[in-house]
């Protein structure tokens, strides 16, 4: 039974799908009183109150949405609303968001303005930056410290780290180590950085493209077929594996594409970007594993295959 305590008075708002996330696998997901439009897992938080909106229509195509994300940025307009009047109601003790996309999320400052303009309950702000697996570790335990349970934040990191040591431990005895092309967008084409290069490494492959904690950034497909990698992983940012196969024809259209080995041998890989490669938070860990699977078959199977991955070829 759910033993009464001080923290039960917390009342929190997480405008971040991986701060929600971090919070649940903390306990405090009884506590969640606000959520930002994208924060869909657990199930649970579908009945709480969203307490932002976007710019963009999620269910645009990918060209769609990079035309409006780079107008936006260009006009130095917002990606996100925030619904000032349901903060304020909902009265937040804690308020948890991020300050290291504006894409991505609702950025800090705009937090910070409604904090102080719009807020009479003075919540405290609690903003997570990852770039590298370690910064993904640390803002597990920055809001664990928050919400005065360090000891628990130990202890969930703790047990995140031996999963992804158990793989990469076990990937050191596997002699071939394939080159890997992470895709974090389809039209146009960008590979994928952060944390992602080191999740390839630790599955047991080689990053083709970029270095941990480097942004990720656009890709010239010359550059992918001059560097020709052994498997091509897609992982749209906030693409599930349907919404990327319906986008995968803008590419796979393409001579160069159809030209490169990955395409021809059958290694090309969709992933659920959304729920899991590109939220810093628990699931990386799960992120880990769909990897270790798709690389080494042979050597790994968590089950994720048929919802967190499919082979491209699985579904035309």
């Amino acid at each position: 039974m759910h033993e009464p305590s001080d923290q039960d008075t917390y009342r929190i708002v997480s405008l971040i799908p991986s701060a929600s996330e971090i919070l649940a696998l903390l306990g405090f997901e009884r506590q969640i009183v606000g959520r930002s439009h994208e924060c869909d897992y657990p199930e649970v938080l579908r009945e709480v109150p969203a307490c932002s909106s976007s710019a963009v229509d999620k269910h645009a195509s990918s060209r769609e949405i990079d035309k409006k994300v780079k107008y936006i940025l260009i006009e130095a307009l917002s990606m996100y609303q925030v619904d000032t009047e349901l903060l304020d109601k909902l009265a937040p003790t804690h308020i948890v968001t991020q300050s290291q996309c504006e894409v991505c999320a609702v950025s800090l400052a705009q937090v910070q303005w409604a904090v102080n303009e719009c807020l009479r309950s003075h919540p405290k702000i609690v903003s997570l930056e990852a770039k590298r697996l370690e910064d993904i570790w640390r803002d597990i335990q920055s809001v664990a410290s928050a919400l005065e349970v360090p000891a628990r934040g130990q202890k969930a990191v703790s047990a995140l780290r031996a999963r992804v040591q158990a793989i990469g431990e076990r990937c050191q005895s596997i002699p071939s180590l394939p080159s890997v092309a992470c895709i974090e967008w389809i039209d146009p084409l960008m590979f994928a950085g952060h944390w992602i290069p080191e999740l390839v490494e630790l599955a047991g492959g080689s990053a083709a493209w970029g270095s941990a904690g480097w942004n990720s950034d656009y890709l010239d497909i010359q550059d992918l077929l001059a560097s020709d990698p052994d498997v091509i992983v897609v992982m749209p940012c906030g693409f599930d594996v349907a919404k990327s196969f319906k986008e995968m024809p803008a590419l796979a259209a393409r001579a160069e594409w159809q030209a490169l080995r990955a395409v021809e041998s059958g290694q090309v890989f969709v992933v659920d970007g959304n729920h899991y490669f590109n939220r810093p938070g628990p699931r990386i860990v799960e992120s880990a594993e769909i990897l270790a699977e798709i690389l080494h078959p042979e050597a790994f199977d968590f089950g994720h295959q048929g919802s967190g991955w499919m082979r491209l070829s699985d579904g035309s």
